[in-house]
C-alpha cells in the first residue's frame, strides 16, 4: 500500500538542505547553519545520608542555568549583503553595546512552507570570518559568521 503525502510528511525524517535563515525580519541564504543548540549547566549536590544505615554521599544532579547559544553561518562571499548586512552589524560592536537580534531558521518542504522553524533570541556576532584564498581551486570565496545568543525555541509550523 503506497504512502500519502501526509504519512510521509509526518513518518519520513526531514531533508537538511531546504532551509531559509530570517534575521531580523529579512530572509537570506546560507550553505550551512550549525550550533542549534538548547543546553543547561549541570549542579551537582552531594549531602551525607542522614538515616537508613546508608554509606558515603547521596549524590544529586540537577539542571542549572541556560547555556548560551553559539552558532555559525556560512555562506557565500556576496558584495551587495555581506558587506551591508555582517560586516556592518560586527563592525557597530563597542563596549557592552550591540544591537542584538531575533533569528529564525525555517526547515521546508518541497513546497517552500514551514514544517518546523528554530528561533535564536538576542542574537549578536562574535566573530566574522573572510573566505581562505587558494589560487590552485576553484571554489567558491564562504565566509562564516559566529553568533551568540541567549536561547534557542522551537516551533512546528
Amino acid at each position: 500500500m503506497a504512502l500519502t503525502k501526509e504519512q510521509i510528511k509526518t513518518d519520513y525524517p526531514l531533508v537538511t538542505y531546504n532551509y531559509r535563515v530570517d534575521i531580523d525580519g529579512a530572509s537570506f541564504s546560507f550553505s550551512k547553519v550549525t550550533g542549534l543548540d538548547l543546553s543547561f549547566e549541570t549542579i551537582t549536590y552531594k549531602e551525607s545520608f542522614a538515616a537508613g544505615g546508608k554509606v558515603g554521599p547521596n549524590i544529586m544532579y540537577m539542571p542549572g542555568q541556560i547555556q548560551p547559544v553559539n552558532i555559525t553561518l556560512e555562506k557565500g562571499f556576496v558584495k551587495g549583503k555581506s558587506i551591508p548586512v555582517f560586516y556592518e552589524w560586527i563592525n557597530d560592536i563597542q563596549l557592552n553595546q550591540i544591537d542584538k537580534k531575533d533569528i529564525v531558521v525555517h526547515l521546508l518542504d518541497e513546497t517552500g512552507s514551514t514544517i518546523v522553524s528554530w528561533k535564536v533570541i538576542d542574537a549578536f556576532p562574535t566573530k566574522l570570518t573572510a573566505p581562505s584564498f587558494d589560487a590552485s581551486t576553484s571554489e567558491v570565496a564562504l565566509e562564516s559568521l559566529e553568533l551568540m545568543a541567549f536561547r534557542v525555541t522551537m516551533e512546528e509550523a
